[in-house]
């Protein structure tokens, strides 16, 4: 690479003013957004919620990630094949997938042991973005508990009993997979 290049656009650093170089700005927007919340306070505009006394409020259930579920096809069926795409690109490592041989004809393998250990889980959303036929979602489920490390292991039945509970309340996301967006 030649400095006289003419594909290169060379950018000169930009000179910083007095009020760049000072941490006044960025000091005055932390204070700004202090006595906002101040305000809200002593207004009665509480930001905190007494949890479990009261249940907090989710403004966009679809953008939060909270408990795993496994969707179900039109005939009842898991949508998973097993293509173990959610397992690889987890960053936790906390999907285990055993597959099998698909009884249906519309697939070649199905999962016939699927693990999701939720206390490993960062619910980071990377098993989600990784299926390619949006068989795992996250839904908005955010109260779990669990009083065993057993109980926080989610097998293939649990994950599509959170389906069963969770379907009509938050569809599918996908149209072309069979949700809603």
């Amino acid at each position: 690479m030649k400095a006289d290049d003419p594909g290169i656009l060379w950018i000169e650093e930009p000179q910083l003013g007095l009020s760049g170089r000072m941490y006044l700005p960025i000091y005055m927007h932390g204070l700004t957004t202090t006595f906002r919340h101040m305000k809200n306070s002593l207004l009665g505009k509480a930001v905190t919620v007494s949890y479990p006394d009261e249940e907090p409020h989710i403004d966009n259930p679809a953008i939060y990630r909270g408990t795993h579920r496994l969707n179900r096809d039109s005939q009842g069926r898991v949508k998973c094949v097993a293509c173990f795409l959610c397992a690889t690109a987890c960053p936790a490592h906390c999907i285990d997938i055993v597959a099998a041989e698909s009884p249906w004809p519309d697939r070649e393998k199905y999962p016939q042991s699927f693990c999701i250990d939720e206390l490993r889980c960062i619910f980071c959303g990377m098993c989600e973005e990784a299926c390619p036929v949006d068989a795992i979602e996250l839904t908005s489920l955010y109260n779990l508990t669990g009083r065993s490390r057993e109980e926080m292991i989610f097998d293939k039945e649990k994950l599509l009993s959170v389906y069963d509970q969770t379907h009509e309340r938050e569809p599918m996301r996908s149209p072309e997979m069979g949700g809603t967006v």
